[in-house]
């Protein structure tokens, strides 16, 4: 099975005229997934491979079953349209956008918490179910896709887009295929962190085992860390965190908004150390993941 969506996801894109969501609608489609409608106003009537392409969400969600909305549209409409496919009752809302104010971004969670939708992002490459769906630009064309990403027990959560990705790619020439593969966004504040997406994952009974790729910089993995020393999860979990090489070199940042380092707390060996003591298996190196899978599981799961 998969978490957030499934073969028969019914996807609006927001901003579906725009360079970069036309290119991903085009692997979209090729790689099975239903995009169902677009929206930009003032093109309503038009179409994008042949998605047809409306003035307002409202005029969308009246012809159309809207499971998913990707928000791909310049950084200052980027609240405006989160609301207007919140309120328009899209349960998900996957922002792709980049660089949008901490402020907008957290007017958005806030209506999506009282309107009970889920938010993926911003700064998200959107997230696969192998062999179902895809939604969002992650894993590029079809044909790189198919080959990088296959059916199985995996879930994996990715701070990077691309790394998503790699991680992915790396567990399918291992022989471990993914149950779901989420880009989470790799800016400050998101919708939707790992400790968020954990009970998805444990709710799904074809999940077996867990990856998460991480940075420095943030409170996720310590979020993390607190949650399963205290409750516990019935999954094994397998983490890298990339960037080690900034704990000896400060000042240094990495790419993503997220990842700034503000005390030792968000350091990478300070992450692996409370990962560690939560029961996590830490891998040193990216290399190590697939062996860490398999080994976790071979192993009993711990109870929740």
């Amino acid at each position: 099975m998969a978490i957030l969506a499934d073969a028969e996801s019914q996807i609006l894109v927001q901003g579906i005229t725009g360079r970069e969501a036309v290119s991903f609608v085009r692997d979209s489609l090729d790689y099975g997934a239903k995009v169902a409608a677009g929206v930009t106003p003032g093109r309503g009537g038009s179409d994008v491979h042949g998605v047809p392409v409306y003035d307002t969400v409202k005029e969308a969600v009246k012809r159309h079953k809207i499971d998913v909305a990707v928000v791909a549209v310049p950084a200052g409409f980027a609240k405006d349209a989160a609301f207007e496919a919140i309120e328009n009752g899209v349960p998900l809302v996957v922002v792709v956008t980049e660089r949008i104010p901490r402020r907008d971004v957290a007017q958005v969670l806030e209506l999506a918490d009282i309107q009970r939708a889920r938010v993926i992002g911003p700064n998200t490459m959107g997230f696969i179910c192998p062999g179902k769906t895809k939604v969002g630009s992650v894993g590029g064309p079809a044909r790189d896709t198919v080959k990088a990403f296959t059916p199985g027990p995996v879930g994996v959560m990715s701070r990077s887009g691309g790394m998503t990705t790699e991680v992915c790619n790396l567990l399918t020439h291992s022989g471990l295929g993914q149950s779901t593969a989420i880009s989470v966004g790799g800016d400050a504040v998101i919708g939707s962190t790992f400790l968020d997406l954990l009970p998805l994952f444990e709710q799904d009974p074809e999940t077996k085992v867990v990856v998460t790729f991480s940075e420095p910089g943030g409170n996720v993995e310590a979020a993390l860390a607190r949650y399963l020393k205290t409750k516990g999860t019935r999954l094994p979990i397998v983490s890298f965190i990339a960037g080690s090489f900034m704990d000896n070199m400060p000042g240094v940042r990495f790419g993503h908004a997220g990842s700034i380092v503000e005390g030792k707390q968000d350091t990478v060996a300070e992450k692996a150390r409370r990962l560690r003591e939560a029961g996590v298996l830490v891998a040193d190196d990216l290399s190590q993941i697939p062996d860490l899978v398999k080994k976790a599981l071979k192993q009993k799961t711990p109870r929740k």
